[in-house]
């Protein structure tokens, strides 16, 4: 394991309605061996978390929001961090010892760097997460970084650079949450930061039986078809709500998710900003790819 400065790395954590996982993972990290500060945003729990939180853990910062801003939160976490970097997880995840020293150590090492996605191992069984075995393949060039490079990461189990954090303005509330961090990815190496995979940053998730699914689903098609219509050229941006849509009717969600879409899309619009032919061209390979 690798020396790391104490307080390199502010860990930032996200919770609702996760009592009894919020407990058990703030004990794991707490136990983790280094000295990293940890930052807790409170999404707006009604099952008593914070007060929980707080009566158990009273050296954490605990952040109290009104409701429920999904990914949008880590903005909060991320203005109370005081360190370089922070480190994403959400009550669900858990990082692995020594995972925090090697993404610091990365970013130490090549200062174009923005984001180090961990390698997701899925419960007991410690598979590796779907997502992590295509970001372990990407066809982008490798640059001579640290690792396979990408155009996307986990939100919730990456190490991110601070300043790079702040250039591109955090996550974007309307998302909520579901694929948020593609508009981030897309506007961090827009502004020439690079993104990899790093297998052997591990982070353990473990996945709540009580999450829905099908909201799931509607919001990352939806934020999808947002963010292509943000950041992509015209006929890029319709060639992906065509496909988007057709996941949505496959799915049986066509209307209900098309309207929120729809309803949402004049503020999308709004933010439109088309990214270079570079970047749309790293984008346009890894679709062909898939």
């Amino acid at each position: 394991m690798q020396i790391t400065e104490p307080g390199r790395a502010t860990i930032v954590v996200l919770t609702h309605n996760k009592h009894l996982q919020a407990i058990s993972a703030l004990e794991y990290l707490c136990g983790l061996p280094g000295q990293w500060p940890i930052v807790v945003v409170d999404n707006g729990s009604t099952d008593g978390t914070p007060a929980a939180i707080a009566a158990r853990y009273p050296s954490i910062m605990l952040i109290r929001a009104r409701r429920n801003l999904g990914a949008a939160a880590r903005n909060i976490g991320v203005a109370f961090a005081q360190t370089p970097y922070v480190a994403f997880c959400d009550s669900d995840t858990e990082w692995e010892p020594g995972a925090l020293e090697r993404a610091v150590a990365l970013l130490d090492d090549t200062p174009q760097l923005a984001v180090v996605s961990a390698c997701v191992q899925v419960g007991a069984t410690g598979c590796p997460a779907p997502a992590c075995l295509s970001m372990a393949q990407s066809p982008l060039a490798r640059e001579q970084l640290p690792g396979p490079q990408l155009l996307g990461f986990t939100a919730g189990a990456c190490v991110m650079r601070t300043c790079a954090f702040y250039q591109v303005g955090g996550y974007w509330p309307p998302f909520f949450q579901g694929g948020e961090e593609a508009l981030m990815a897309l506007d961090l190496v827009e502004r020439g930061w690079r993104i990899v995979y790093a297998n052997d940053v591990v982070a353990r998730y473990f996945p709540s039986l009580a999450a829905d699914s099908r909201l799931r689903e509607r919001l990352l098609i939806r934020n999808a078809i947002w963010v292509a219509w943000m950041r992509r050229p015209v006929r890029a941006a319709w060639r992906q709500t065509s496909v988007q849509w057709r996941a949505a009717r496959d799915s049986g969600i066509v209307w209900s998710t098309m309207l929120q879409m729809v309803l949402g899309l004049p503020r999308a619009l709004r933010n439109r900003k088309v990214i270079s032919p570079a970047v749309e061209s790293m984008q346009a390979l890894l679709e062909s790819s898939r």
